[in-house]
């Protein structure tokens, strides 16, 4: 038997929310070091895993067992190239974020306690590879973050936290009810049979039965074709809230502005990432056709989360929701990436390679949306902690008095614009170097974002750093050796990854390719009703 990596990844967050729980309330210092070394156990088996990991070997460090037989549901765990860079990020995220809280001093227990509840979730989701199992880990990243918010959150939390659960939960009401008759039509949760009968036609001929079966029953007169577009698009839902795609986008900001600065890192680095995820692992696989047929909608709405999200940014005057729409706007860049892939196109030369290299841009923009993001929401936190406003416009000339805060959100900044020479370029270059040949009017369209988004990032540091010093402010520290060693992690693989994206590329690959060739052959609608 293989060792169990990933049960002891996903598990020891939770065995450190059981010390924790355990633990009296007033021992606030040693509820901080439990929680950081349970996180940082997690983190450190992450990288024993990525060390030994083959890309081109598919699913490895694989786990499985019976669980509840009579539904055909097991405990099923696995990594691939789609996902043992998630694996990485979530392991390394969440030690910075309990650390950005280690001056925390309110309701420690509890606070710690959801953290590592919450890591556990994301942990779960990314691992697990059957969809009841998985969708339990879905919906515990749910919970702590709506408590994180609603408890620790700024003066808007209780509106912020509703909004952010009524949404997730809205989002995930359809994904399981599509599951569900997915379920009864195949008899399987398990995401790697579910891809293989949809590669085969299985999947559509089951889903025709059941359909004939239902129409028996009510009297209906749906199609298969119909039937499995609406659970395509049941199951789409529950993903773009995540990501979030444009128009579902609006309770992103809110959650954002109110959350915590740990939380905030950890739901613009990690969570948003658990939808962009859903897609590569869910709905490509299982959807191909749905996807095939839905192109142009699913491109448009990628596009208007680019150029939507960048000018919406732009219109800010609050740093953190600056940074919020920012993540709406770079999401879109993955989402370009993975419609791509499933792009008709056969008159480009050389088309499995243009989509694998727009893929591969899109799982990679997916790690570095994640560095970029935790240290520009971080940045926005020790600001925040120092002034209690985040106001741009009673910021200015910072860069005087805190030179080493100006210089490491100056790095953050860039590498969140895609300056070459830093992580954020390397994958939206490859997004648009693949989806350039293959769907170029969206492409083309996209460049618009990518002009605005310098603009409001420039703006931004300029509002924050440059110009007259405000008074108010003249005595204001400079970041503390705690705060600077979380940011320096950070910088080091965003300088890493732009002069040497070769390791993360190389894991997703194989996975990608694979993706790819789902979609070579030309899209047919392959349900039929079978009588």
């Amino acid at each position: 038997m293989n060792f169990p990596y990933l049960t002891l990844i996903t598990f020891a967050p939770l065995i450190g929310a059981g010390l924790v729980l355990l633990l009296p309330k007033s021992a606030d210092k040693t509820i901080k070091i439990v929680s950081l070394l349970a996180s940082l156990f997690s983190f450190g088996l992450a990288l024993c895993i990525w060390s030994q990991f083959r890309p081109d070997a598919g699913l490895q460090f694989v786990e499985r067992a019976a669980w509840i037989p009579t539904l055909h549901v097991d405990y099923y765990l696995g990594v691939d190239g789609l996902s043992i860079t998630m694996v990485l990020l979530t392991g390394l995220i969440t030690p910075l974020a309990l650390l950005a809280h280690w001056n925390q001093d309110r309701s420690v227990k509890l606070f710690f306690f959801l953290f590592l509840l919450l890591e556990a979730g994301m942990f779960g989701v990314f691992t697990a590879l059957n969809f009841f199992h998985w969708f339990i880990f879905w919906e515990i990243g749910l919970i702590p973050m709506f408590f994180l918010i609603r408890i620790w959150g700024a003066e808007e939390r209780t509106y912020a936290s509703f909004k952010f659960f009524l949404y997730t939960l809205a989002g995930s009401v359809g994904m399981l009810l599509a599951f569900g008759f997915i379920y009864l039509a195949t008899g399987s949760f398990d995401f790697v049979q579910l891809r293989e009968i949809a590669q085969t036609g299985e999947l559509g001929r089951a889903i025709g039965v059941l359909v004939g079966d239902i129409n028996k029953t009510t009297g209906l007169h749906l199609t298969a074709e119909c039937f499995a577009n609406i659970l395509f698009w049941a199951t789409f839902l529950g993903f773009a809230i995540k990501v979030p795609i444009w128009p579902f986008h609006t309770w992103l900001p809110d959650a954002h502005t109110q959350a915590p600065t740990g939380g905030s890192m950890l739901l613009a680095a990690v969570l948003l990432k658990m939808g962009v995820y859903g897609f590569l692992r869910v709905v490509l696989p299982i959807f191909p056709d749905e996807v095939a047929i839905n192109l142009n909608i699913l491109l448009f709405l990628s596009v208007a989360s680019i150029v939507f999200g960048a000018y919406a940014a732009l219109g800010q005057t609050d740093f953190k929701r600056v940074v919020a729409y920012s993540s709406v706007n770079h999401m879109g860049y993955a989402m370009l990436g993975i419609f791509a892939a499933a792009a008709a196109a056969p008159s480009v030369k050389d088309l499995v390679n243009e989509k694998a290299a727009a893929l591969n841009g899109a799982v990679l923009q997916m790690f570095n949306h994640g560095i970029s993001s935790a240290a520009l929401f971080f940045m926005v936190g020790c600001i925040y902690e120092r002034t209690h406003t985040r106001k741009l416009a009673e910021y200015g000339g910072l860069r005087k008095i805190m030179p080493v805060y100006a210089g490491i959100l100056g790095v953050s900044m860039f590498s969140s614009l895609g300056l070459p020479g830093l992580n954020g370029f390397v994958g939206e270059f490859m997004v648009f170097k693949g989806a350039f040949p293959v769907v170029p009017w969206a492409a083309l369209v996209s460049l618009i974002g990518l002009v605005v988004t310098g603009v409001f990032l420039l703006l931004m540091m300029q509002k924050v750093c440059f110009g007259p010093l405000n008074e108010k402010w003249k005595s204001l520290p400079d970041m503390t050796g705690r705060e600077i060693f979380i940011v320096a992690v950070l910088m080091v693989f965003m300088f890493g990854i732009g002069v040497y994206p070769g390791p993360l590329l190389d894991a997703s690959n194989h996975a990608v390719v694979n993706l790819v060739k789902l979609f070579e052959r030309t899209p047919e609608i392959m349900l039929t009703l079978v009588r």
